[in-house]
């Protein structure tokens, strides 16, 4: 077995398949692009068959991905797989990832086929990638769940066929991590030409297990290639953890003697994007680029770090790339070292205009916070609520007055296509009423399923705020995200950020509905 694990990212795949998480096309190519600093070395862009959206993402991902290799979902059928071939054409590298349940269950209930028709069908779709690729991966959905005999008749047969990656899914997050690591122990040794093939695993995160398993079936299974997200990002209760995976291997390589050829500085740049372009906001307390992971509040423990850091720090803030000094600008600071900021965050502007609003943005805020963090950076780039080129709804100005005793008021002055309108109410509170001087005017008739607050720099008052607004209205499901020192102004930004999400005329690459 190689002594090196492969990392294969599917954030811009499984993890868009996150109610709200849908993206557009400049927002993959983004992703792609920090993932490929990131160094990640299988970069799965999208499903190619899903939508003709995803079919122009994952071309134009293939177009200006270098050092990664470019995958692209199919299941194992003729059409999706030569939808996936023609969409991966520009690729330097590319591949091709084919699966078909194969447990009982799904086979009977979902596929309505026999065990035999399974079996054919999977060797027939492979041979089908390899003339696209020779770089074919082959997955068994619902893998854990399917009877050990069958599932290595067909993973034999499939390498036969010419596939070099076997991805065996814990699909529904059941598996437990010993018995996991020993399924696949088992499945290599009961498959004779095991030795053919690199044997992956892909694991959710229903029981809170993902990460575990994960590293089961690498340790115990011998896997060498683990499927994951960045912040763990995915549907219900989410995938592996790319960030918890590579630094559990790095920081205990006593004990995996593996490599992996993360650039972990720019871990924490990649989960920062995600976050902000998805809306999927990371919990303090998660590891590694929660804000708390590197923090120490009980005296003990500060007294030890002060004395040697390795008292209660297994690994450096540094390592994952979080700042030694996050107050790095102010008011006075230039264009010139605002974009060198942006480059050391790894943040990249398509054009000088970008670059010349988002600086712009930044010396509004400079003059109304004394210090500007990195977080405040990020949420600058992403979370500004204008929409990007979707800029249907445009925020300009609020008013909004509260005081005990009387129902608040809230008077909002915004652009619809670049018509500007006033528009007032009463609501609750501030945002409820800041809400529905938006809707008077906008008569969405969307229904808001989520509003969540996050303080983007921790200690301070004069923190931004960065507000999630989730909407549904006809099926589908979007996020909206904006931020300000105003937490009513940001709560404005959000909204109208979604409202630009729900009436874009692009067509959308994952619809959710």
């Amino acid at each position: 077995m190689s002594d090196r694990l492969i990392i294969f990212d599917t954030t811009l795949r499984d993890g868009e398949q996150s109610p709200g998480a849908s993206m557009t096309r400049e927002e993959k190519i983004r992703i792609a692009k920090q993932l490929e600093k990131l160094k990640v070395d299988v970069i799965e862009a999208g499903f190619a068959a899903s939508s003709n959206g995803d079919f122009e993402a994952i071309k134009s991902i293939a177009s200006v991905i270098k050092e990664s290799t470019v995958c692209s979902l199919a299941r194992a059928n003729d059409k999706d797989i030569m939808r996936a071939g023609d969409a991966l054409a520009p690729a330097e590298r590319r591949r091709i990832h084919t699966f078909i349940a194969t447990s009982p269950l799904h086979m009977e209930v979902k596929l309505r086929m026999t065990p035999d028709q399974v079996l054919e069908q999977a060797v027939k779709a492979v041979k089908l990638a390899l003339q696209y690729t020779d770089d074919v991966e082959f997955s068994a959905e619902d893998g854990y769940r399917s009877e050990l005999p069958f599932l290595a008749k067909v993973c034999e047969a499939v390498i036969k066929a010419g596939a070099k990656t076997i991805n065996i899914p814990d699909t529904v997050g059941y598996a437990v991590p010993s018995l996991y690591g020993e399924f696949m122990r088992d499945l290599r040794t009961m498959t004779s030409n095991s030795d053919k093939a690199v044997w992956s695993v892909h694991c959710h995160n229903d029981l809170g297990m993902a990460v575990a398993n994960s590293l089961a079936g690498v340790a115990i299974g011998g896997a060498r290639q683990v499927e994951c997200t960045i912040n763990g990002l995915g549907e219900r209760a989410g995938n592996c953890s790319l960030e918890e995976i590579v630094m559990a291997v790095k920081t205990r390589r006593d004990f995996f003697d593996l490599d992996v050829g993360i650039d972990t500085t720019q871990i924490v740049s990649a989960s920062r994007l995600v976050s902000n372009i998805t809306g999927f906001v990371v919990q303090p307390n998660k590891a590694i680029v929660g804000a708390n992971a590197f923090a120490h509040a009980s005296g003990i423990h500060q007294d030890g770090v002060l004395k040697a850091r390795q008292t209660y720090e297994i690994m450096t803030a540094e390592d994952v790339g979080w700042s030694a000094n996050k107050i790095v600008l102010g008011k006075l600071s230039g264009r010139n070292a605002f974009k060198q900021r942006l480059e050391a965050l790894g943040i990249e502007m398509d054009s000088e205009q970008a670059l010349n609003d988002t600086f712009q943005r930044f010396k509004d805020l400079a003059d109304r916070k004394a210090e500007i963090f990195d977080e405040d950076i990020h949420a600058l780039v992403s979370g500004d609520g204008t929409g990007g080129e979707s800029e249907f709804y445009r925020y300009v100005s609020l008013v909004q007055h509260s005081e005990t005793g009387e129902r608040p008021k809230a008077r909002v002055v915004f652009s619809v296509d670049s018509r500007e309108v006033v528009s007032e109410s009463e609501g609750n509170g501030p945002v409820d009423a800041t809400v529905k001087a938006i809707e008077a005017e906008v008569r969405s008739g969307a229904e808001l399923l989520l509003f969540s607050v996050n303080g983007i720099t921790s200690g301070t008052t004069e923190s931004q705020g960065e507000v999630t607004m989730r909407l549904q209205k006809g099926g589908r499901i979007v996020n909206g995200v904006g931020a300000d020192p105003d937490i009513v102004v940001a709560s404005a930004k959000a909204y109208l950020s979604a409202l630009n999400k729900l009436q874009s005329k692009h067509e959308k690459l994952n619809p959710q509905v």
